[in-house]
């Protein structure tokens, strides 16, 4: 929120680790939606989409909805709080889970996307749960804030695909049971951030500091090296999961199988919150987004080693230990690259670029996977395949922010 002055972040962190707290909980309650969403989303997309390859489409549109809500939230968020920008966020969860399916239910394809699409709303409050984290939170302890926040993650990949298991089949069409679910987790789970206490927006005024534009903040290579890595990491990740229940089904496997490939894949994305903010602490978060980034290329080398069970549980397992080094490194990287009263801008400008790329690689998961056409295997390559430039080019962006000459006025 761009009008909170240092006087709002006392010494102690007390206040900052009961926020955390809070919002571990939100990650993992109302975020068990998200890892739900996106095992059934492809499945219950082949059962009503006019082509195999509109599969993935609803995914895509939860992702394009997050990017298309995050410059507004953030202003919300800004002008309103926090609490109020989160509130709507679990509203517009709850109201895309139930179109989405009743869209199903009536086989109305058209109407599901707009319902996943409103689901978007949900994703994009969600991903504010880790820059809220560090608004009451001292310097040293933001990346550890962050970490723990990304931390409640681990719940929501336990919750999420059990909770498949338990509504797959719980009505006569499948999957509309598991809509219903998401309906009533967004409910219960809106309630926890009366809990929360974060500085309240201060109304603007003249003297206040207004922070560098848009175009000023583009021209800082830390901001625009880490919207890339934040964008590519997140990008190839989604690219690769919206594709995986497909793949795994078409190569013979159950959709038990496929939740479980993906509850594997979820546990390792956030399993090392734990220890990612002490580590980017240590050893600095360029260094933990290298590493990152070198473990999404593992990721589509195993993939690429063959397509039983073992493999895909290999290469989603450090997919998601890559996403979890890469987007928390990109995220601690960009809140020490601007000022308080630039974190509305950049936040919103940040996640918008991030859920762009995300929203093309969704897209595109389908198309891909359906490039070689009945044969998955093909597919499933050609997934893989598309990783490498992207990795070249985040890996490039690093290295030249690194190798930089420094200009003393900057530092």
């Amino acid at each position: 929120m761009a009008d909170i002055t240092t006087d709002d972040f006392p010494e102690s962190d007390t206040r900052a680790k009961r926020n955390v707290a809070v919002l571990v909980l939100a990650q993992a309650i109302l975020g068990s939606q998200m890892p739900m969403l996106f095992v059934v989303g492809g499945l219950a997309g082949l059962m009503i989409a006019p082509d195999p390859a509109y599969a993935t489409l609803s995914i895509s549109l939860i992702v394009f909805g997050s990017m298309t809500t995050a410059p507004w939230l953030s202003a919300l968020m800004a002008r309103f709080g926090r609490q109020a920008g989160f509130f709507v966020g679990a509203a517009g969860g709850a109201a895309g889970a139930a179109v989405a399916g009743i869209g199903l239910w009536y086989s109305n394809f058209p109407l599901f996307l707009f319902g996943s699409f409103l689901t978007g709303i949900y994703m994009s409050a969600q991903g504010f749960y880790r820059f809220a984290a560090t608004d009451t939170a001292s310097e040293s302890f933001r990346p550890k804030a962050i970490s723990y926040v990304m931390a409640g993650g681990l719940l929501s990949a336990i919750i999420g695909p059990r909770l498949v298991g338990v509504t797959s089949e719980a009505s006569v069409i499948p999957f509309v049971g598991t809509y219903a679910a998401v309906v009533v987790l967004n409910i219960a789970g809106a309630l926890l951030f009366l809990a929360l206490d974060l500085p309240k927006p201060k109304p603007q005024t003249a003297d206040m500091p207004q922070g560098r534009s848009r175009s000023e903040l583009l021209r800082d290579p830390k901001i625009v090296v880490a919207m890339i890595c934040g964008a590519v990491t997140y990008a190839l990740m989604n690219l690769m999961m919206t594709a995986t229940p497909l793949a795994v089904v078409g190569c013979g496997f159950g959709v038990t199988d496929a939740s479980n490939v993906v509850s594997a894949h979820v546990l390792a994305m956030f399993a090392p919150s734990f220890f990612t903010g002490h580590l980017i602490a240590r050893f600095g978060a360029t260094k933990i987004v290298a590493t990152g980034l070198v473990l999404l290329a593992a990721a589509g080398g195993m993939a690429l080693t063959g397509v039983e069970l073992f493999q895909f549980f290999g290469a989603l397992i450090l997919l998601g230990v890559g996403w979890n080094f890469g987007f928390i490194g990109a995220t601690a990287m960009l809140t020490d690259a601007h000022r308080p009263e630039e974190r509305k801008t950049v936040q919103g400008m940040n996640d918008f670029v991030v859920f762009g790329c995300v929203t093309i690689a969704s897209l595109s998961a389908g198309q891909l996977l359906n490039s070689g056409g009945e044969d998955v295997v093909a597919g499933w390559t050609s997934v893989n395949l598309a990783m490498v430039p992207f990795l070249v080019l985040a890996g490039a962006a690093l290295i030249y922010l690194v190798m930089r000459p420094v200009d003393p006025k900057a530092a």
